[in-house]
C-alpha cells in the first residue's frame, strides 16, 4: 500500500507542474503518436503530462507513487480566435506557474497582466474534482479549458 500524505501529494503535483509545461520543462519520447510528453520525478513520485494538439488540445496528467498510479487529471482546451494575441502563450504559462498547493489543478483563481485575465474555477477536492479555466483579452474570452480528475485506486 502506498504511504504518503495528501499534503506530500499536493506538494509534488505543484512542483511537477512548475517544472514541466509552465516552466519550460524538457519533453521526452512520445508515449502516443504525436503526443508531447513532459515527465518529472522526485523521490518516490513520478509525474507525466502528455497532450496532443496545440491550438485545440487534449491531455492527461498522471502521478505515480512507487510505480503505482495514485492521481490523474484529464483536460481539453482551445484557443478561440484563429490567431491568439501576442503574449498569450507566455501569459498562460505565467498563470499556470502560480499554481498553489491548496488548488493544485491548473493556475491560481484569478490573475491579470498586460490586458490578459486568467480565471480558474474548481468544484471538488483532490480525490474528485472538475473545473474550468479561461483567459480573456480586451474583455473577450479567447481561451477555455475544462479539466477533471481525482485519486486512482
Amino acid at each position: 500500500m502506498c504511504k504518503y500524505t495528501e499534503d506530500e501529494l499536493r506538494e509534488f503535483i505543484v512542483e511537477a507542474k512548475v517544472n514541466t509545461y509552465a516552466g519550460q520543462g524538457n519533453s521526452t519520447d512520445s508515449s502516443r503518436k504525436n503526443s508531447l510528453d513532459l515527465p518529472y520525478e522526485k523521490g518516490s513520485f513520478n509525474y507525466l503530462d502528455s497532450y496532443l494538439g496545440s491550438r485545440d488540445f487534449a491531455g492527461e496528467e498522471i502521478v505515480w507513487h512507487e510505480d503505482i498510479p495514485v492521481w490523474g487529471m484529464n483536460y481539453y482546451g482551445k484557443v478561440l480566435p484563429e490567431t491568439a494575441p501576442e503574449g498569450f502563450g507566455e501569459f498562460l504559462k505565467k498563470a499556470l506557474s502560480m499554481v498553489e498547493k491548496s488548488n493544485p489543478y491548473r493556475g491560481i483563481e484569478y490573475f491579470r497582466l498586460d490586458g490578459f485575465e486568467y480565471f480558474c474555477n474548481i468544484d471538488g477536492e483532490l480525490d474528485d474534482f472538475s473545473g474550468k479555466e479561461s483567459i480573456s483579452f480586451g474583455g473577450k474570452t479567447i481561451y477555455k479549458l475544462y479539466f477533471h480528475g481525482g485519486g486512482l485506486k
